[in-house]
């Protein structure tokens, strides 16, 4: 499955139908009358967060949604039939911009929840909502409102509670494989990950989902690289980890970019809690480590040293990384006692 994240959406509600004018015209009934009925009420549009997606890519190949039209309505003091509805069934996390790509509708960040975008139309009175002891044969009735047409963003933010940051290489998917389920491409050139991924990670009896995003490079703000159009999805995290390529010839120079990005992109990723990790270790011997953990720390404070390759130092960071995540938000893994089946 493709991933996409932004789409551009096209959406009308439905117009109600028109009210009927008709009178009443049966043999041996002395009394007729008007009896046109009211017309039915256009279907709404309406957007839902569904569990099991986690792109936007169903919305590339169909952009337009229009609800049904109400029926007219008719004789016989009948009702027409209301327009059904039409529900955009998008993931969790996705938030609905307005035209300007700019103006936030909506944010839905949990299961289930539901926004009306557009209201369809009511459906206009028949004549026989017009009759009075002055008027009583009207030959008038109200036609349906019209449907409302607009023009709307999607944009997804995952839904993670601690995000990977990091230049490319520095062994954000070798991390994300050796610490959960997920397997991203991993291999020796820059830009592997071209997508965001997220993996549920495991420690002290305790999970928690982890998003690795497409690495930045100096000047991704200003589109250099893949940019910095991943960064929304480490927005909702709680904590981020700040992988640092112990291999590098300047540890605190890559660090330092990162931190420019993120000054660079604004909103609260600058002042999220942070992790530093100084990764790929064991290609480095004691002194190697000993230099390139004191150049980082004098310009990122406390840094944990580890190897996502050896999984050196690997508990420790995350026991770090979780201990910034609000206990409410952890999910507590299954022992062998509650995997067991039921016996009476």
């Amino acid at each position: 499955m493709k991933f996409l994240d932004l789409a551009k959406v096209y959406i009308r509600s439905g117009a109600g139908g028109g009210g009927a004018i008709s009178f009443r015209r049966e043999k041996y009934i002395e009394f007729g009358g008007p009896d046109g009925g009211d017309g039915g009420a256009g279907g709404d549009v309406v957007i839902e967060a569904v569990e099991g997606l986690n792109t936007l890519i169903d919305f590339r190949y169909q952009q337009h949604f229009f609800a049904k039209n109400g029926q007219h309505g008719m004789g016989k003091q009948r009702t027409g039939a209301d327009g059904d509805d039409i529900v955009l069934r998008v993931p969790v996390g996705t938030e609905v911009l307005d035209e300007d790509e700019e103006t936030v509708i909506a944010d839905l960040t949990e299961i289930g929840q539901r926004l009306t975008l557009a209201r369809g139309g009511n459906g206009g009175w028949g004549n026989l909502h017009f009759k009075s002891s002055t008027n009583q044969a009207p030959r008038r009735a109200n036609p349906g409102q019209p449907g409302v047409e607009r023009t709307i963003w999607l944009r997804l933010k995952l839904i993670a509670d601690a995000g990977l940051l990091g230049l490319p290489n520095a062994g954000k998917s070798t991390f994300l494989a050796a610490t959960s389920n997920a397997r991203p491409k991993i291999a020796d050139y820059p830009f592997t990950t071209l997508h965001p991924n997220l993996g549920v990670v495991g420690v002290d009896n305790a999970e928690f989902v982890m998003a690795d995003i497409p690495g930045l490079i100096a000047g991704a703000s200003e589109g250099r690289g893949i940019g910095d159009r991943f960064l929304g999805h480490v927005e909702r995290c709680s904590v981020l980890l700040h992988l640092v390529d112990g291999t590098s010839e300047d540890p605190a120079g890559d660090y330092r970019t990162i931190i420019d990005e993120l000054e660079a992109y604004g909103g609260v990723l600058a002042t999220r809690p942070r992790v530093t990790a100084l990764n790929k270790i064991d290609a480095l011997d004691e002194e190697e480590r000993a230099e390139a953990k004191a150049a980082l720390e004098a310009v990122a404070g406390p840094v944990m040293l580890m190897s996502g390759v050896s999984r050196e130092g690997l508990t420790e960071v995350l026991r770090a990384v979780r201990g910034e995540i609000a206990e409410d938000k952890l999910r507590q893994r299954k022992t062998s006692e509650d995997e067991a089946p039921w016996r009476p």
